[in-house]
């Protein structure tokens, strides 16, 4: 159980960034590139792929690269309804 407890307190850690929480939000709707998250959030190019890097190395995302474009998608099922939830109780007009 600590094991999983540990885990759990990664993902959560990743969860707390509000742009890394956006981030999220959009790939759980499917794959996006970088320039696609950029223009969706508003946020720059260097700070998404930072941001898509952290992701990537807590396991959350992965990316295929399709010639020179890179996308992004959530490579984790267990974070798509933690990410719903929040979406129901943060965002959802009551």
């Amino acid at each position: 159980m600590a094991a999983s407890a540990e885990e759990a307190a990664g993902v959560l850690r990743a969860l707390s960034n509000p742009s890394r929480l956006l981030i999220l939000c959009q790939l759980v709707e499917g794959p996006r590139s970088v320039g696609q998250l950029e223009e969706a959030l508003g946020l720059g190019q260097a700070y998404v792929s930072q941001q898509l890097a952290r992701l990537r190395g807590e396991g959350l995302v992965s990316s295929t690269r399709d010639g020179r474009i890179v996308r992004y998608r959530l490579s984790d099922p267990r974070i798509t309804p933690v990410l719903e939830t929040l979406y129901a109780q943060f965002c959802a007009t009551p």
